[in-house]
C-alpha cells in the first residue's frame, strides 16, 4: 500500500475532527495538534482553515500550476500565498473545502502531509538551481531525492518539533542553509557541506559546520543522523525550546554538539538501512530561438538564449486572475515550469526571450522596485500565533515610499515577521521588523521591533543589531526618511548604513524613544 492510499484512510477521521472543531466540540489547540500533520490550520478567529501544499524545492511544474488553477476555478478558493518556505498556501477555506482539496491534492501530486506539526518541513532549495550563471551545480534533483527520503519519517516516531531541511547551490545562501535545522551548501568540487542546529526566532543560532566535503550519494546518512540527534537531544517537554538549535546548548557548546551529531552518524551508517542516493542533475536541453528580452525582470539563464522571469506579488499574494493566466501562457511551452523562492517570488524559467515577453505580459501584478520585494509572513490578520498585522504594514510601507518617489535601491528589501518567530526571517535583513508592543503614555499600543544591519551570505552571515520598538504609525514615515538620506548621499542603502551607520541610528531613535 502506497503512502497516499495508507493516508486516505485516515480522511474520514480528519474530516470528522474538523467538523466537530466547527462545531465548537474541539477545541483551538486540540485540533491544531493534529490538523498540523495535514498541512492545515485553522486560522485567526476559528472561522476558517488554510492549506499548505508541499511544493518541494519550491518547483511548481505546469501540471501542479494546473491543480492550483483548478481549485481556483472550481473550488472557490479565494487567496493563494507563496510561502517563506517555498510553498503554496489556500487561505480562507471553510470546513468542507479544506477536506476535499486535501484529497484532491494528494491526486494532483500535491502533497499536504507533514506540511504542519512535529514533522519533517518542505524541503528548500536554491531557485534558480540548474539555470543560474552563479550556482557551482544542480542541487534541486538531491532536494527531490532528500524530500522523498523524508516523507518516510513523517510516519515514523514524533520528532520534538518540525525539521527543515535545505540546499544551497552557492554562496549567496538564498534557502539559509547555513543556519536551518540541517543544511547542505554546494561547493566547487560538486560535494557539499553540511551545516546543522541553527534557526531563527527565539534564541537564534547559526548552524554549526558538522562535515565537510560530502560526497552527494551521502546526503540520506546525514538525514538520518539528524533526525537520530534530533530524537535523543530534542526537548520533549518544552515546546519553546524544542527546535534543534537548542541542542548546541543542551550538548554542552558547538564541539560537544558535533559530537553526539557524529555519534549518531555511525550509528546510522552501523544501522545499514540507508540507501546511497543514486541522482544526477538533468541538463536542460531547450535552446534559445534568437528572441530576446530586455526587461528588467528578465533574467539571463546559463543556457543560452534563454530566460527566468521573476514575479514578485506584493506580500507573497499572487492576482488569481495572474495565476490562471500564467498556466494559459506557459501550459504548452517546452520545459517551462515555476521555482518558488523563499522571499515570496515565483521564477518562471527556461524561457526564450518571446516567450519571457508573453509570461511578463499576463502578470502585471509584480513588484516594480527592490523595496516593493519586501517579504512579509502571512501575519496576525490570518495567523493564529500572530502578534501583528505584517501584511497590512507592508502595504502601508510601499504607499508611502510610492508616494514619496524614493529612488530604486535606496532602501533594501525589507522583512516583516508577525511575531518574534521569524517567519520571514527578519533578524538576518538588512532591515527586518518582528510584531511587538510598545509602552506609551497613552498606554500598550501595537509596534514591531526594528532590526537592521543583517546578511545571510554564506560565510558572512550576521544577525541584524535590535535597536528598539517603533510604533506601526510611525514605520512608513521613518522608512521614507531612511530612503531620502541614502538618496541624498547617493548610495544604495547597504552602501550608506555600511559607511554611516551613526545617521541611520539618529532617523531611528526618535521614533524608538517616542513616548
Amino acid at each position: 500500500m502506497s503512502s497516499i492510499e495508507k493516508w486516505k484512510q485516515e480522511l474520514p477521521e480528519f474530516r470528522q475532527k474538523t467538523a466537530d472543531f466547527y462545531s465548537g466540540e474541539l477545541d483551538k489547540g486540540s485540533y491544531k495538534g493534529y490538523s498540523g500533520r495535514f498541512g492545515s490550520y485553522a486560522q485567526q478567529g476559528g472561522k476558517s482553515s488554510m492549506l499548505r501544499l508541499r511544493t518541494t524545492a519550491g518547483r511548481v511544474t505546469p501540471d501542479k500550476l494546473a491543480f492550483v488553477v483548478k481549485a481556483i476555478k472550481e473550488d472557490d478558493v479565494r487567496r493563494v500565498h507563496f510561502t517563506t518556505c517555498e510553498s503554496i498556501q489556500f487561505h480562507d477555506l471553510n470546513k468542507d473545502q479544506v477536506c476535499s482539496l486535501i484529497e484532491e491534492a494528494w491526486d494532483a501530486g500535491m502533497v499536504t502531509m507533514g506540511g504542519g506539526g512535529d514533522y519533517p518541513r518542505n524541503v528548500m532549495c536554491s531557485p534558480l538551481s540548474g539555470v543560474d550563471k552563479e550556482g557551482y551545480f544542480d542541487v534541486l534533483p538531491y532536494a527531490e531525492a532528500a524530500a522523498d527520503y523524508l516523507m518516510g519519517f513523517v510516519d515514523a516516531e514524533k520528532m520534538p518539533r518540525k525539521l527543515k531541511v535545505c540546499f544551497s547551490d552557492s554562496p549567496e545562501n538564498i534557502p539559509h542553509a547555513t543556519y536551518r535545522d540541517l543544511g547542505f551548501t554546494a561547493r566547487p568540487d560538486g560535494r557539499f557541506d553540511v551545516y546543522s542546529a541553527g534557526g531563527l526566532g527565539n534564541n537564534p543560532k547559526f548552524g554549526l559546520k558538522v562535515a565537510e566535503a560530502i560526497e552527494p550519494e551521502d546526503i540520506l546518512l546525514y538525514i538520518k543522523a539528524m533526525w537520530l540527534t534530533f530524537r535523543a537531544y530534542g526537548n520533549y517537554e518544552n515546546r519553546g525550546k524544542a527546535r534543534t538549535r537548542y541542542m548546541q546548548e543542551v550538548c554542552g557548546g558547538e564541539e560537544g554538539y558535533r559530537k553526539a551529531f557524529l555519534e549518531k552518524l555511525k550509528e546510522a551508517e552501523a544501522a545499514g538501512d540507508v540507501p546511497k542516493l543514486c541522482v544526477k542533475p538533468e541538463p536542460v536541453t531547450k535552446t534559445g530561438d534568437g528572441s530576446v528580452c530586455g526587461d528588467r525582470r528578465a533574467i539571463a539563464q546559463k543556457q543560452e538564449g534563454l530566460y527566468a522571469v521573476e514575479w514578485h506579488p506584493i506580500g507573497g499574494n499572487p492576482a488569481l486572475e495572474s495565476l490562471k493566466a500564467l498556466y494559459e501562457t506557459i501550459k504548452d511551452m517546452d520545459a517551462v515550469e515555476l521555482r518558488l523562492a523563499p522571499y515570496e517570488t515565483a521564477y518562471i524559467i527556461n524561457l526564450t526571450g518571446a516567450e519571457a515577453q508573453q509570461v511578463i505580459a499576463v502578470l502585471p501584478d509584480s513588484a516594480e522596485s527592490m523595496f516593493e520585494t519586501s517579504v512579509s509572513c502571512i501575519g496576525a490578520s490570518t495567523c493564529q500565533v500572530g502578534v501583528r498585522d505584517s501584511q497590512a504594514l507592508l502595504a502601508a510601507c510601499i504607499e508611502a515610499v510610492r508616494t514619496a518617489e524614493i529612488a530604486d535601491g535606496a532602501l533594501p528589501k525589507i522583512y516583516i515577521s508577525g511575531c518574534p518567530s521569524s517567519c520571514a526571517g527578519h533578524q538576518t535583513a538588512a532591515i527586518g521588523f518582528n510584531g511587538a508592543a510598545k509602552k506609551t503614555e497613552a498606554g500598550v499600543q501595537a509596534a514591531f521591533m526594528l532590526h537592521a544591519g543583517g546578511c545571510s551570505r554564506q560565510g558572512e552571515e550576521k544577525m541584524g543589531r535590535q535597536y528598539g520598538t517603533v510604533l506601526t504609525e510611525d514605520i512608513p514615515e521613518m522608512l521614507v526618511k531612511i530612503g531620502k538620506a541614502a538618496e541624498a548621499a547617493g548610495q544604495s542603502f547597504e552602501e550608506w548604513y555600511k559607511a554611516d551607520e551613526a545617521a541611520f541610528e539618529a532617523i531611528v531613535t526618535p521614533y524608538i524613544e517616542r513616548k
